[in-house]
């Protein structure tokens, strides 16, 4: 059975994730040419926003074979609205490649994907990008490699420049473990080997080295061989490598320019020499779900790593697979464990779902390990009353195919609240709910979602609810949790005895209070609820003991008693020194603190701090103040104080 790898491609945004994705897939022979981001023709970037925008939304799947692997690998979303993307990729691959741009270095975004593959324990293979510009720096961006991501780099294939029609370019490349140089051929890299008096051979020879040095601390062999000052092979190399690959001291690296093609070919046999294979998969289990797609012709379709060998003939009843390569689905009528398929199922599914050979599901639970805060919120409603239905169906499925996208339903209003990540999420979402699912809805202006928090203790309170012959008492107090807690906990005595259904209905009401708040900024969080009695007389319903907490809830808290608390960002920024002026201004009138200045006369960098209510329109400020030559990100610090 063919050796299957599944990957992921992660990089801070504009790093050239989607455009060395297509260069894989030019290099296997999956595409003829490979399409390119600029200009909107990239095979992996399938939704319209995506090549509107240049920018991955929806991690995509593609496949290829590579020395007779077969390879699944997902390009993820870099920009920060969108982790909740890179989570979900994360949960079905063996590897990964994280790619560092030789323009900027170690970036925020960068750095945040390299401690997700570590806690996972993916093992990861460096790709340093960009560097057809012979003014970036590849020496300076291993160094920057070392002392950001924590792991020493093992350099396997270098770049070699050229003066071409006048200018210096990159030319070829040099292959360390093969000892073979790479150059161009028809977009392709073809090897070729290096003579004894190639002035490029020492520089191999000692690439190959260090290489050597770095393995004999996984391998006695190599340790054995290095110490005899003997030669070590390269399949021992190789063997030694892998090792290293799987510890948190060293990292892989290969560099070169996925514009241009170059290194590329390097890069896709390392993955094929130093990942694992899948891991073994529990007995009776058909497969897990890693993310959810919808199709307009098809409705909703799970993409499911399979734990299965599976005929079509012993497919679960009205279960279809098929191979996914970008928008098109191409039936199957088998399945392998360990790889990749969309699965169309006769039951909604969730991520993390696991199902069995029989198709029931034994589990549902996300993938993702992250929380992601919602930071903005968005009053959503029909145009049209009759279409509610089917917009609560479409703005569901939305939420289940994106964890860090949430509704709050509001049916007796008709509208919805819609809390997103941040403000490009959220033109997303609207844009795919008008054109992917058809839904005409009107959308207010986004509002930053704040934090509420209690003064002091309050109560207690006592209320009472009748219907008839029905009747619901009870006393109620709240006090304030530590800053660092969100949660919202009920106690008493009463309810270590209480029936579940009474204890569902008290929970659900003082939960529900919550989310909404008292001030329609947020939600309050970090609160403890203390029941000191409760009493009902007759059988009450659920939707009384509801009521009857909801209104001593109201009873309870005022808006004198509570506290606001405001998101604040850490904003980096990159930029031409001629506009450092002009933005730092614009920082600081945005009550931003700048709290980091860098640079090298050439371009100026920011590090500040400022509140997320006065980032809106951002984007657009800096496009256009430095005519698109600035580059930011932005990353929730924590929330503060808001002082009226």
């Amino acid at each position: 059975m063919q050796p299957i790898r599944n990957i992921a491609i992660l990089a801070h945004v504009d790093a050239g994730k989607t455009t060395l994705s297509e260069r894989i897939l030019f290099t296997a022979g999956e595409v003829r040419r490979p399409g390119d981001v600029e200009d909107g023709l990239a095979t992996m970037d399938y939704l319209p926003e995506e090549r509107e925008r240049g920018i991955t939304i929806e991690a995509g799947v593609a496949h290829f074979e590579w020395r007779n692997i077969w390879f699944n690998f997902i390009d993820t979303p870099g920009h920060v609205d969108f982790g909740a993307e890179v989570d979900m990729a994360l949960s079905s691959v063996e590897g990964a490649i994280l790619i560092v741009s030789a323009a900027d270095g170690v970036e925020t975004q960068t750095l945040s994907a390299w401690k997700k593959l570590r806690k996972k324990g993916i093992r990861t293979l460096v790709y340093i990008n960009k560097l057809d510009n012979p003014d970036f720096s590849l020496d300076e961006t291993l160094i920057a490699i070392e002392e950001h991501l924590g792991a020493r780099p093992v350099l396997l294939s270098i770049p070699e420049y050229a003066q071409i029609n006048g200018a210096t370019k990159i030319a070829s490349e040099l292959d360390v473990i093969s000892g073979t140089r790479l150059i161009q051929s028809e977009g392709k890299e073809e090897a070729k080997k290096l003579s004894a008096k190639d002035p490029a051979a020492a520089k191999l020879q000692g690439a190959y080295a260090e290489a050597v040095e770095a393995a004999s601390e996984f391998d006695d062999e190599i340790l054995s061989l290095a110490m005899d000052g003997e030669k070590v092979p390269p399949k021992t190399l190789i063997r030694g490598l892998a090792e290293l690959c799987a510890s948190d001291k060293y990292v892989l690296c290969y560099a070169g320019s996925a514009k241009e093609n170059f290194g590329v070919r390097s890069l896709m046999t390392g993955l094929s020499f130093f990942l694992p294979p899948p891991p073994k998969f529990p007995a009776n289990c058909l497969g897990e779900v890693v993310r959810l797609r919808h199709f307009s012709d098809m409705d909703e379709i799970a993409l499911s790593r399979s734990m299965a060998n599976l005929s079509s003939e012993k497919f679960p009843s009205d279960f279809e697979f098929f191979r996914l390569k970008a928008s098109t689905l191409e039936p199957v009528q088998q399945i392998v464990a360990g790889d990749i398929y969309a699965l169309r199922s006769p039951k909604p599914l969730s991520l993390g779902s696991r199902l069995s050979v029989k198709g029931n599901v034994l589990q549902n639970s996300g993938t993702s390990s992250e929380v992601y805060d919602p930071l903005l919120q968005t009053h959503v409603e029909c145009i049209r009353a009759e279409d509610y239905t089917s917009v609560e169906k479409s703005l569901q499925l939305l939420t289940r195919m994106d964890p860090s996208v949430r509704i709050t339903p509001h049916p007796e209003a008709g509208y919805w609240v819609l809390h997103t990540v941040g403000e490009v999420q959220l033109e997303v979402v609207m844009e795919r709910l008008k054109r992917e699912f058809g839904c005409d809805v009107r959308a207010g202006s986004p509002e930053v979602m704040w934090l509420e928090r209690l003064r002091k203790k309050l109560g207690p309170v006592e209320n009472s609810f009748q219907a008839g012959p029905f009747k619901v008492e009870l006393s109620l107090s709240a006090k304030p949790l530590s800053e660092s807690e969100k949660d919202i906990r009920l106690s008493g005595e009463f309810l270590e005895e209480a029936p579940p259904e009474i204890l569902a209905g008290i929970r659900s009401a003082l939960l529900e209070s919550a989310e909404v708040g008292f001030l329609g900024k947020g939600p309050l969080v970090g609160v403890e609820f203390q029941i000191g009695f409760f009493d009902c007389e007759g059988s009450v319903s659920v939707p009384m003991i509801k009521k009857a907490c909801s209104d001593a809830v109201i009873k309870l808290i005022h808006a004198s008693d509570i506290v606001l608390y405001e998101p604040y960002m850490e904003l980096s920024l990159e930029c031409p020194a001629e506009y450092a002026g002009m933005l730092s201004g614009d920082i600081q009138s945005r009550e931003g603190k700048i709290i980091e200045i860098g640079g090298d006369g050439i371009m100026h960098s920011f590090k500040a701090e400022l509140p997320l209510r006065n980032l809106f329109g951002y984007a657009t400020s800096v496009r256009s103040g430095c005519k698109g030559r600035a580059q930011y990100s932005i990353r929730l610090l924590g929330y503060r104080v808001h002082n009226i």
